[in-house]
C-alpha cells in the first residue's frame, strides 16, 4: 500500500457516460495506465481523471476489486513476524479472496467481457489474469461448435475449412 498521503487522499473517475465516482488513490494505484497520473496529481480537487473506454456499470465493479484486494494486502501480517500466526492469517486472507474472486466472476458472459476490456484498459494484471481464467474454464472441455457460439464466431465455410486442414493437418488429428 502507499503512504498515509495516498491512503488519505481521493481521486476523482469519470466513466464513459460521465458519472464519477471518487475513490482513495491507494485503492487505484495498482491500475498501472493511470498510476503515473496519480504520483503526478493529475485527477487532483480539481480534476477528474476520465475512463472513456469503461462504463458506468463497470467501473464500479472495478473499483470493488482493487478495494478488495488492497485491503486484503493490507491485512497480510508483516514478514518476520510469528510464523504460525502468519501462515494462519495468510490462508483467512487467501481464502477470503479466493471466494470473493470466485464470486466476482460469477456473472454473464457480456459483463465478464466488459470486466476483461475494462482490466486490460486499466492494466490491472491480477484482474486480467482472474477475468482471462473465467473464461477459459467456462471454454474448457467444450466442443469447438459451443466455443464459437460463445465467443460469436461464425463456422467456417467448406473452402476455408478445407485450407485450414491443409496448413494445419496436425490441429485435426
Amino acid at each position: 500500500m502507499a503512504g498515509a498521503a495516498a491512503e488519505n487522499r481521493m481521486v476523482t473517475l469519470r466513466s464513459r457516460e460521465g458519472d464519477e465516482f471518487e475513490v482513495e488513490a491507494a485503492v487505484v494505484e495498482e491500475w498501472q495506465a493511470i498510476k503515473h497520473m496519480i504520483k503526478d496529481d493529475v485527477g487532483g480537487a480539481a480534476n477528474v481523471i476520465p475512463l472513456p473506454n469503461i462504463s458506468s456499470a463497470i467501473l464500479p465493479r472495478v473499483i470493488e476489486y482493487s478495494r478488495r484486494h488492497g485491503e486484503a494486502r493490507a491485512a497480510a501480517p508483516p514478514a518476520g513476524g510469528d510464523a504460525a500466526a502468519t501462515a494462519a492469517t495468510s490462508k483467512v486472507v487467501d481464502d477470503e479472496l479466493k471466494y470473493f474472486d470466485a464470486d466476482f466472476v460469477n456473472v454473464d458472459k457480456d459483463t465478464l467481457y466488459d470486466l476483461i476490456m475494462a482490466a486490460s484498459h486499466l492494466k490491472i494484471t491480477g484482474l486480467v489474469n482472474l477475468t482471462c481464467k473465467a473464461v477459459a474454464d467456462i471454454i474448457k472441455g467444450k466442443p469447438v461448435e459451443e466455443i464459437r457460439r460463445f465467443f460469436n464466431i461464425p463456422a467456417p465455410s467448406p473452402e476455408e475449412d478445407e485450407e485450414a486442414r491443409r496448413q494445419s493437418p496436425w490441429a485435426f488429428e
